[in-house]
């Protein structure tokens, strides 16, 4: 089935994005808006058909929120450890359509719970292509950003951070919304921002305070986007390396999220390089064919 080369989706909340690939490298691709909240119910098949119409009569090989509750067909989630054998042997096929959904990951720790979609594809990629060692702990900036170990290329724990989202809720909702627009650079505020973050104070105490300097004069209104984003990423890697090996970080994805991340990890004494999510991702798509073949 896969001989002739396959499609890849990564279909997620709010966009999706497709190629075809033959012999493990692209062909064509396209990306848009169209995220698994934006289907209607039922409409799946036919915008599976509209991808096809793009890039070929080719079996689907499909990641992300697709297969998530209210996607198109629910895959489970594997619990971890995991590895990508057992990941490819667990694929949801939807024979109509000549489509295989990959499941997501979850880990559960005590009381706590975790679940990914989507990720777990980019982190075995990420191994199987040499992007990173067998062993390494991977930093995925993004909505929900996820601190991930991987031990001898296997998947082994996780922890999630609602970082991006909440950035995205005051952006949208907050006192300091107005403030927000101006994109984040790495710098003197940011740098603040981050290590006030890495202290552990109040969070919540600390987001009102800016608002406070502002009005007081202690803080430009085209430094708040930039504080506050030092402030909630530096937040997020004092929770996201508890309990996780000292060493380099592999910050995954692409574009400023990642460059930021990348720069409070050097602010905080970790050694970190970047890894293309892009690439990664299709990386995994491969690897996993590969396992079918």
């Amino acid at each position: 089935m896969w001989t002739d080369g396959y499609i890849a989706v990564d279909w997620g909340t709010t966009n999706r994005r497709a190629w075809r690939v033959r012999a493990g490298a692209v062909e064509a691709e396209f990306a848009d808006d169209l995220g698994f909240t934006s289907v209607p119910p039922g409409g799946f098949p036919a915008e599976v058909a509209t991808v096809r119409e793009r890039l070929g009569d080719l079996p689907l090989l499909m990641a992300g929120m697709v297969g998530a509750r209210g996607g198109w067909v629910p895959a489970p989630y594997l619990p971890c450890p995991l590895d990508l054998a057992t990941l490819a042997a667990s694929l949801v096929e939807v024979p109509e359509a000549r489509a295989f959904i990959v499941p997501g990951a979850s880990f559960v720790d005590g009381l706590r719970g975790d679940v990914m979609r989507g990720e777990e594809t980019q982190f075995f990629g990420a191994v199987a292509a040499g992007l990173c060692g067998a062993d390494a702990l991977i930093c995925h900036p993004g909505t929900h950003n996820k601190w991930a170990l991987m031990q001898g290329g296997r998947l082994t724990r996780f922890r999630t951070v609602m970082t991006g989202e909440m950035f995205s809720i005051l952006k949208a909702q907050s006192l300091l919304k107005s403030w927000l627009e101006v994109e984040a650079q790495p710098g003197e505020m940011f740098s603040e921002g981050v290590s006030r973050g890495l202290e552990g104070r109040a969070l919540t105490a600390d987001l009102f305070t800016v608002r406070a300097r502002v009005l007081l004069g202690s803080l430009a209104e085209d430094e708040v986007a930039s504080f506050v984003s030092g402030l909630l990423i530096g937040a997020d890697l004092r929770t996201g390396v508890k309990g996780m090996p000292d060493g380099e970080v592999v910050v995954m994805g692409r574009g400023a999220l990642t460059r930021l991340y990348s720069a409070a990890l050097t602010q905080f004494g970790r050694p970190n390089h970047q890894v293309d999510g892009e690439a990664a991702f299709l990386a995994g798509t491969n690897a996993t064919v590969e396992q079918l073949s």
